[in-house]
């Protein structure tokens, strides 16, 4: 049976836009607000409570100097003719406007028996906690893998392990610009089989 804390969560979920780190407008987020996020994520589902999420915080000074490592780490890895001065300064400065980045990560645990599909799909989840409590606060958030993402190079400077997996940048602010419509390419009725 519908009831209103269910079409109060399809509005959220229904709600949630991408909005990228170029439209956001330099507005802060409190950190306590940044925290109330991430809690959320640590309620994702997880087989066997292994909990494999990780996330690493940046804003302020710190937020700026990441936007900086990240273009180094892309100019010091890309091969001389292939690496570019414009692509450089977007890693540099697509942190400006944002209040927080997060860089979420699946850190692989201990147990061999839980498949690194299931921690992929967990830290997934947990990410998704952080994108609807963003959406309900009327937070603009960009789950983004451009860059050095998925690089040895962005591993290595975060020092993780072998089988961690950088799962994204998550870009964190506030935007004046109106929401986008929804848009699904296909209709549910087409990714459903009752049986």
């Amino acid at each position: 049976m519908v009831n209103d804390q269910f079409e109060q969560l399809k509005t959220t979920i229904t709600g949630r836009r991408s909005i990228g780190w170029a439209k956001m407008n330099g507005k802060k987020i409190p950190d306590a607000t940044v925290n109330s996020l991430l809690s959320l994520a640590h309620w994702a589902p997880t087989h066997g409570r292994t909990e494999p999420w990780l996330f690493y915080v940046y804003g302020g000074d710190a937020l700026t100097q990441f936007g900086k490592t990240h273009g180094d780490l892309y100019w010091q890895h890309t091969a001389e003719d292939k690496r570019q001065e414009a692509t450089r300064e977007k890693l540099e400065h697509n942190v400006d406007k944002a209040s927080h980045l997060l860089i979420a990560v699946m850190k692989r645990g201990e147990n061999p028996k839980i498949p690194q599909v299931e921690e992929v799909a967990a830290a997934s989840a947990a990410i998704q906690n952080i994108l609807l409590g963003a959406t309900a606060l009327g937070i603009a958030s960009f789950w983004s893998t451009g860059g050095m993402t998925h690089t040895h190079a962005l591993k290595e400077h975060l020092q993780l392990g072998h089988d961690d997996i950088i799962m994204g940048l998550i870009f964190l602010g506030y935007s004046d610009e109106p929401a986008k419509e929804g848009v699904r390419n296909s209709s549910i009725t087409e990714k459903v089989k009752w049986l």
